[in-house]
């Protein structure tokens, strides 16, 4: 009982947090009808997540997990494009974070949802998926991955209007290049493991020669991106927004990404010397360091 409880609380924890980060971050808005888009956005992630996890749950599946918050990006960026348009207020910005927010959400969650129905299942939610509060847990947690990576484009499309910048092309250069970088891991991971020759093998080729997980170093640089397009726009509580980047790393590094597939690794191949050797000489994140 006592865990069940920790994890109701948990859910709660993180949905209140993304109403205190919203109230934050519209205190400095241009408009009462500008900050409403942020709380709406709340209820579009949340509204999502819940109705999809119910789902989910009684069928018992994970197989929508990823897909849904891709569609869940999409469903919050066309909303907040959409309001900016019927605001008269849609700008060169808005278009560009809209834009590479979409085209970012539709490549991750196909790959994700194609790779899953291929293998048959994710892993990751063997032991949660029959387990009502662990799997809503999740999925909460999903919901709040989705706010806290939008966050700072909700806010700048939400705020005035900005010229363009080099903050602008900078940032979109900054994306471009970690969304490359996501891609082209991606697709070489991919080929390694549809080879059968590499059957119960590690990857230490192409990017994967130069971190252990270069496709999440290119998630955090695409996302900085964003957070340094939107920069200009803030002000005030709204800097806070700027958490998002680093709000990647450390859920990428520390809650479901490098952490389990480490442990992973190292019950795998804990004995093979070229293993052992490769985690010596190539870095466990960002390269070169």
């Amino acid at each position: 009982m006592k865990i069940i409880i920790q994890r109701i609380l948990a859910s709660a924890t993180v949905v209140f947090l993304s109403v205190g980060l919203n109230y934050a971050t519209t205190l400095e808005i241009v408009s009462p009808e500008a900050a409403v888009v942020g709380y709406h956005v709340l209820l579009i992630i949340y509204a999502i997540q819940l109705l999809v996890f119910l789902i989910s749950y009684a069928l018992k599946t994970e197989h929508y997990y990823d897909l849904t918050g891709g569609i869940t990006y999409i469903s919050v960026m066309v909303y907040a494009l959409y309001q900016n348009e019927l605001q008269d207020r849609l700008d060169y910005r808005s278009i560009v974070l809209g834009s590479l927010i979409l085209l970012w959400a539709i490549r991750l969650s196909s790959f994700l949802f194609m790779r899953v129905k291929k293998v048959g299942k994710d892993s990751r939610f063997d032991k949660i998926k029959t387990n009502f509060t662990r799997f809503m847990l999740a999925w909460a947690l999903q919901g709040f991955w989705v706010f806290m990576c939008t966050l700072p484009a909700i806010t700048a499309i939400a705020s005035e209007s900005k010229e363009v910048d080099y903050f602008l092309i900078g940032g979109a250069i900054l994306w471009v290049f970690g969304f490359l970088v996501e891609v082209i891991s991606d697709r070489q991971k991919s080929k390694f493991n549809q080879d059968p020759k590499n059957k119960g093998k590690f990857m230490s080729t192409g990017f994967w020669a130069l971190s252990r997980h270069p496709n999440y170093v290119g998630e955090v640089l695409l996302w900085t991106g964003i957070a340094v397009i939107s920069l200009p726009t803030f002000s005030g509580w709204q800097y806070l927004a700027l958490i998002s980047p680093v709000f990647t790393y450390l859920l990428l590094t520390r809650v479901s990404g490098v952490n389990l597939l480490e442990a992973s690794a190292d019950k795998k191949w804990s004995a093979d010397k070229d293993y052992i050797e490769y985690k010596k000489k190539t870095s466990v994140f960002f390269p070169f360091l």
